[in-house]
């Protein structure tokens, strides 16, 4: 669909797929999805605590988004709609930029801040997206005349609620952590390009490209990380972290309400 914007894409991309490989699907984009079970081994507990988080995440997918996972029921809410009834246009994306950049910023400052010792491992991992996002917030001032607005909604939102968390719960706070920067290194860079193409003739953005080691590399080793945070953790806090799953849909989904 890139330079055609009358056309439809005739598939939906699912904006959370963490660390598989993001998927189309006749099912709508949805924000995020997670859940896990009672019993006392949790789904996917021997392969270590990456894969219960990423269990609990496509339970809260629909069957259409997750068909051999999903089980959560579809909503109306317009970033869980398929991509074709995304009405996106420039000035909705560069809000979607401004509100990710602060939240981006919150996650990175508060890794670096020392706020527990277990986020020292979370500093420069290569999944910051902070200065790809300032690029992309110059580049459409600068190439469409348009001026930024100010990070006042659902971005700078989330960030003061990560900044409150994480002072006072490290496994709540990873729990945020893995489903931010894993759903955008999936679905989201899918939802990126489809966005581009729709208003931007297709120009990848830097919030959708990965400098350094690569993403796959990045991602690997920061799979690693959380699991060896994790190994520190009780059985309770642990639940706790895959708890706040949902929360962490919720606060992202609304971030992508800024597109759809």
């Amino acid at each position: 669909r890139a330079r055609a914007t009358s056309r439809k894409p005739s598939r939906v991309v699912r904006a959370h797929a963490h660390g598989d490989a993001a998927s189309t699907s006749t099912a709508g984009a949805a924000a995020h999805g997670h859940g896990h079970g009672g019993s006392d081994r949790r789904p996917g507990e021997k392969k270590g605590f990456v894969e219960e988080m990423r269990f609990v995440a496509m339970k809260l997918h629909t069957r259409e988004q997750a068909p051999k996972e999903g089980e959560k029921k579809p909503e109306p809410k317009p970033e869980q709609q398929p991509m074709r009834a995304w009405e996106p246009t420039k000035e909705k994306y560069l809000k979607f930029l401004v509100e990710s950049k602060a939240m981006y910023e919150a996650m990175e400052e508060i890794v670096a801040s020392g706020a527990s010792p277990q986020y020292a491992a979370f500093v420069n991992t290569g999944l910051e997206r902070t200065e790809g996002l300032a690029k992309d917030i110059a580049w459409f001032e600068q190439t469409h005349a348009m001026t930024a607005p100010p990070a006042d909604g659902p971005g700078a939102e989330y960030g003061l609620f990560l900044k409150e968390l994480a002072s006072r719960s490290p496994p709540e706070f990873i729990c945020h952590f893995y489903n931010v920067y894993f759903a955008h290194s999936a679905g989201g860079k899918m939802i990126g390009r489809k966005v581009s193409e729709m208003i931007l003739d297709g120009k990848e953005l830097e919030f959708y490209r990965w400098g350094g080691d690569g993403l796959d590399a990045s991602l690997t080793s920061v799979k690693e990380k959380l699991n060896a945070a994790a190994e520190a953790w009780s059985r309770e806090e642990k639940d706790r972290c895959l708890e706040e799953t949902a929360k962490s849909f919720e606060l992202s989904g609304k971030l992508l309400r800024l597109i759809a």
